[in-house]
């Protein structure tokens, strides 16, 4: 475990796309009104789910709508 739960090495791909869900889902209240620990803690945990996302995916799917040249010819 690490401090802050799970190795995310540990989670299966749907436990580990559920955990990233429910951090960003919070990451507004958590931003706005959580204290300095818990913003701490929390981007110190989206960091390593997300770490952990990109060493199993990556060459993860890119939407080239979300690419500069996909924004341009918008």
């Amino acid at each position: 475990m690490t401090m802050m739960g799970i190795d995310p090495r540990e989670l299966d791909d749907h436990d580990l796309l559920r955990e990233l869900r429910h951090l960003h889902a919070t990451r507004t209240d958590t931003f706005l009104h959580g204290s300095d620990d818990a913003l701490a803690t929390h981007t110190s945990r989206t960091n390593e789910l997300e770490s952990e996302y990109l060493r199993r995916y990556p060459e993860r799917q890119v939407d080239p709508e979300r690419l500069r040249e996909g924004a341009r010819q918008r």
